[in-house]
């Protein structure tokens, strides 16, 4: 199977002074970037169709995306080992709207072990860095690996950027779920993701159209909602930094 539908749950909890925590329902695809199909009839990787994944999306400079091929480059050069399998968890696009707040390529050797992760973090000012996960000789990811990066990329203009990302990926046949804590001395912000692994069906894709209409769009509206949310609480706004120079940092 070259693609799942990945319908669930994510909940962002705020540490520190100003408390604050939303838990919203979300529909991602697991997908294999490098697969030529078949697809659903509803699901397409390129030209139109009710969902797409298109590579100029991922993997590079936003809207001008390499997908696949960019992210085995980066791993080479960073001394990660070729993977045997890529794949790559991601909100499509609906109606031709997209937004996603995080893509995750998850690099498999050839037992099926998860080696590295790239997660491709956007925000809502049309930047974009990615952060590398994996330990320092790119041993096998298990669930209970917690790994760390530094925060350099701005995010929420409500949390500094300062202090540690924690990550952990626990992935089985049914499920995944992520873990992604900020940690910045008292103040920080825990983030969860966990997503059931179905049969990508267009089907399973119309439901989840009808049931969250124009995804993509929703979720830039929830996330400026929870900002005036925030912003009522009293957090204080930090203004946009310039983003870092490097694509990359783990």
């Amino acid at each position: 199977m070259n693609g799942e539908f990945c319908p669930g749950t994510t909940i962002h909890s705020r540490r520190g002074a100003i408390g604050h925590q939303f838990r919203y329902h979300v529909d991602y695809v697991l997908i294999d970037p490098e697969a030529e199909g078949p697809w659903p009839r509803l699901f397409s990787r390129k030209g139109r169709a009710l969902a797409r994944v298109e590579d100029r999306d991922y993997g590079g400079a936003p809207g001008k995306g390499e997908g696949a091929v960019w992210v085995r480059r980066q791993l080479a050069r960073l001394g990660a080992p070729q993977p045997a399998k890529l794949l790559l968890l991601t909100q499509p696009r609906i109606f031709g709207a997209g937004f996603n707040p995080v893509n995750l390529w998850f690099a498999f050797d050839a037992e099926g072990a998860l080696r590295a992760v790239l997660a491709e973090v956007n925000n809502t000012f049309g930047d974009r860095h990615s952060y590398l996960c994996a330990t320092e000789n790119f041993e096998p990811i298990e669930a209970q690996t917690e790994l760390f990066v530094r925060k350099i990329f701005h995010v929420s203009p409500f949390q500094e950027i300062a202090g540690e990302y924690r990550f952990r990926f626990h992935i089985d046949v049914a499920r995944i779920r992520i873990r992604i804590d900020h940690r910045n001395g008292a103040e920080g912000v825990i983030a969860t993701l966990g997503v059931d692994r179905l049969p990508l069906t267009s089907r399973a894709l119309l439901r989840a159209a009808l049931r969250r209409p124009l995804t993509p769009i929703r979720t830039m509206g929830l996330i400026h909602w929870q900002a005036l949310k925030l912003k009522l609480k009293g957090a204080r706004y930090l203004p946009r930094p310039v983003p870092p120079s490097e694509e990359i940092s783990r």
